[in-house]
């Protein structure tokens, strides 16, 4: 794709602009988020990242998903959602596949529709997990470890996904892929783990190393979609939309590691999740979700936002409950607090942005998505 620069240094040599002239524009525009766009209709650089390049005006909204192009793809998805329910009903799993690659040679090799590529990846992935559990209970029988039982179901992700993404180009079919590998390393590191240590159930008898290890994937997560992010500052190619997936996995993943290093016995006894949290508890959750509101404020990415919503929710009623506010006060109460929050963030968010991005080095804002 051209850059910027490359399109202004064509109309310094063609005349049109003088070099100075050149040299004020090109941190203007790229300022205000001026872009190289797709060609009208859109959708084919998602999939395949070829497009015509041509200048258009600053993008409002660098993280509008960009997999629907119009009631077009819309209709269409709901015909393969129709289409591949009655095909599993008919034939199962060993129908589904085959009916499955032939809509995505149609529609996404051939049409490049971006809609129905995101469904007919995740009938995929779908499909590998329940013929996965048909095979393991067929052939070889649940095992009694869990973590062994979950690398087995993983593996075929790890080997397939990447043909899937190789051959159509779907950005969510490689986020999942990298999900996979987290996951199967997770099952692979708590499965030598639990033989070395002897251990019956390692979570519960060694909470903070398990945490820790927890911490560790998301973070891994993290550091791979920062780097599809920050390899696409002004977010037009394939690369965006692929942190654009991971963001959504890895936001929650950080969150929730966060909090089982923090809640180590909460972790241990599986009631992490539990919404009778004291004062000290309830105001620990609030400030780490804020701190991942933050994050997100700084790289343009409202998934860090909207992870946080189902703890918020839980410390909000924990609170109220400690206040002693009725039941039927205190669920509505928290269903306005958290909707309030929501809101507040959606509509301020570049104003957000702003407060928290304007201090930061040049070298640092340089990196990131532009103000708008």
């Amino acid at each position: 794709m051209q850059s910027l620069k490359s399109v202004l240094d064509s109309a310094t040599g063609e005349g049109l602009i003088s070099t100075e002239q050149a040299g004020r524009l090109l941190p203007y525009m790229e300022a205000r988020g001026v872009v190289l766009a797709r060609p009208q209709g859109g959708g084919a650089l998602d999939i395949a990242g070829r497009a015509e390049d041509r200048i258009v005006a600053p993008v409002e909204d660098t993280e509008a998903p960009r997999f629907v192009r119009g009631f077009h793809d819309v209709l269409i998805t709901i015909g393969v959602a129709i289409a591949m329910a009655g095909v599993w009903g008919i034939g199962a799993f060993v129908a589904a596949l085959p009916a499955l690659i032939l809509l995505a040679e149609v529609l996404v090799k051939r049409q490049r529709l971006a809609l129905p590529a995101v469904l007919l990846t995740l009938l995929f992935v779908h499909w590998i997990f329940v013929t996965m559990v048909l095979a393991r209970d067929e052939f070889i029988g649940k095992p009694a470890d869990p973590f062994l039982d979950g690398l087995l179901i993983v593996l075929p992700f790890v080997v397939l996904l990447p043909l899937f993404h190789w051959r159509y180009r779907v950005p969510l079919a490689l986020s999942f892929w990298f999900l996979s590998l987290a996951a199967a390393g997770l099952s692979l590191v708590f499965f030598v783990l639990a033989r070395l240590m002897g251990s019956a159930d390692i979570v519960t008898e060694h909470p903070m190393l398990s945490a820790g290890i927890f911490l560790a994937a998301a973070l891994a997560l993290f550091a791979v979609a920062m780097i599809y992010d920050l390899s696409d500052r002004l977010r037009v190619t394939r690369r965006s939309d692929i942190a654009f997936w991971l963001h959504l996995v890895t936001a929650p993943a950080l969150l929730y590691a966060t909090l089982c290093c923090v809640f180590l016995g909460d972790f241990a006894n599986d009631t992490l999740f539990s919404s009778n949290k004291g004062l000290r508890e309830t105001a620990v959750i609030v400030a780490v979700v804020l701190v991942l509101m933050v994050i997100g404020l700084v790289i343009d990415r409202r998934a860090f936002v909207t992870s946080g919503l189902l703890s918020l929710g839980l410390a909000t009623a924990s609170l109220l409950q400690q206040m002693e506010a009725p039941p039927e006060n205190y669920v509505f109460l928290t269903l306005l607090i958290v909707g309030l929050v929501v809101l507040t963030i959606g509509i301020g968010w570049p104003h957000f942005r702003r407060w928290s991005v304007t201090p930061m080095p040049v070298a640092l804002k340089e990196k990131l998505p532009p103000l708008r």
